[in-house]
């Protein structure tokens, strides 16, 4: 049940920014709804500082622990299999939630050209044909993924370019932040989708070719490339017209386009069809990491065995893309984009508290494990990415109580299946003889 060691460095770079990258295209502007403009650009602050600590963190646990579980390995290896599971149910909401957000975008950029498709057709769609072709092995997957990416960086220069000249401070700052600080912690999880899911490198880990080095360049490109595009397309999208325009769309930019050079303007066309390329590369990047994750989490144990069968020509686990797929389709039929984006950014907060709690734990209890690569400024950085998930949980469960009962009252289910199965018992003796194992061979 090995995955193939098939990546490099700048595949890896792809795989990151084009995981994230349809953050930019869409679900960023439902926060100014609930912030305005400036409430919703020191909400991007504040998270952006949040990432730059935390990668600079998580990268740490991602090079000495490479494996396809990425966070469920850490906290597995910190604090047992609670630790795994709770990690592990986490990263699943926060991508199996992420993928049908990006393919109901894909299907409004479709219906914004031809009115008469309907959005959930393209969707369930998308599924289907983003599926088949990961069905096709991880080699193919990443070179699909960095021509994807490479495009759809490419349309956001061009994109940031035309807008840039009509950009006016005065439409920028028109009701900048209506709710006042309340607004700003209502913003957060919409200013975490920029970034949301950057950590699914993780689940590669084990298909790259050059070693752990390669995980530390690929984490840190593709957040300073992230953040550099975030933060410009933001800001001249908000300089365009006033927010309340575009603040319930699921294809904010074409519609900017068509504000500055009109609707039927061949490029804003061109843009609006050119602009699938980015949320392709996301959700492309994001059927990779659930169907590793699904995969990694079948293989220890906490998912039905049938999720960890890795096809034996392409060597990719066809079971988990299957499921996952399975699963998309009907939260995407469920759920309106809003919420998917929510449920995504909780799930992705406890990640990040529960990966910081395991840095901090590991850095203590496993002083002698090999570290290819360390957090700098420890344990500063690693701190304020704490502190600052833990704000934004709090925040969430103070402004979206019902989407957060949702998530926890799924975490409470699982956990009451795991103790019922008695499954718990075996990780515990299977850990333990893996680190009596460890022992004996130092």
């Amino acid at each position: 049940m090995k995955l193939k060691k098939v990546l490099t460095p700048v595949q890896l770079w792809a795989i990151g920014v084009g995981l994230v990258i349809s953050g930019e295209y869409f679900g960023w502007n439902y926060g100014w709804g609930v912030a305005g403009t400036v409430g919703l650009l020191i909400a991007t602050a504040l998270i952006t500082i949040l990432y730059f600590t935390f990668i600079f963190s998580f990268t740490e646990l991602t090079t000495a622990i490479p494996h396809a579980g990425g966070p469920f390995a850490y906290a597995i290896k910190a604090f047992g299999p609670w630790g795994g599971l709770i990690a592990g149910y986490a990263t699943l909401i926060e991508f199996l939630f992420a993928a049908p957000a990006i393919s109901l975008a894909l299907g409004s950029y479709v219906h914004f050209l031809y009115p008469s498709v309907p959005v959930s057709l393209v969707s369930v769609i998308a599924y289907v044909v983003f599926t088949c072709i990961n069905m096709l092995g991880i080699k193919e997957a990443a070179w699909f993924s960095l021509i994807m990416t490479l495009l759809a960086i490419a349309e956001l220069l061009v994109f940031i370019g035309v807008l840039a000249p009509h950009f006016k401070m005065e439409t920028f700052m028109n009701n900048p932040m209506p709710f006042g600080w309340t607004g700003v912690f209502a913003a957060l999880p919409f200013a975490i989708w920029l970034y949301v899911c950057l950590e699914g490198i993780a689940m590669v880990a084990e298909e790259i070719k050059d070693g752990n080095k390669v995980i530390a360049k690929g984490y840190i490109s593709s957040l300073l490339t992230l953040m550099a595009l975030a933060l410009a397309v933001m800001i001249c999208t908000g300089g365009i017209a006033p927010w309340e325009q575009l603040d319930e769309l699921d294809y904010p930019l074409p519609e900017s386009l068509g504000i500055v050079l009109g609707r039927d303007n061949q490029l804003t066309k061109l843009f609006a069809g050119i602009g699938l390329f980015g949320l392709i590369a996301s959700f492309h990047g994001i059927i990779i990491s659930y169907s590793r994750q699904m995969f990694a989490l079948s293989r220890e144990g906490y998912l039905p065995v049938f999720l960890s069968q890795v096809s034996k020509k392409h060597r990719v686990p066809y079971q988990s893309l299957i499921a996952g797929a399975g699963f998309g389709i009907l939260v995407l039929l469920t759920f309106d984009t809003s919420k998917l984006v929510i449920l995504s950014t909780i799930g992705a907060v406890v990640v990040y508290i529960i990966s910081m709690f395991a840095l901090f734990r590991l850095r203590a209890t496993a002083p002698d494990m090999i570290r290819p690569f360390k957090a700098p400024c420890y344990p500063l950085f690693p701190g304020i990415a704490l502190l600052l998930g833990l704000i934004a949980l709090a925040s969430m469960i103070y402004v979206y109580q019902l989407l957060v009962a949702l998530f926890f009252g799924g975490l409470a289910l699982v956990i009451l299946c795991f103790y019922v199965s008695g499954k718990y018992k075996d990780k515990v003796q299977i850990v333990e003889r893996k680190e009596i194992e460890k022992d004996f061979a130092t």
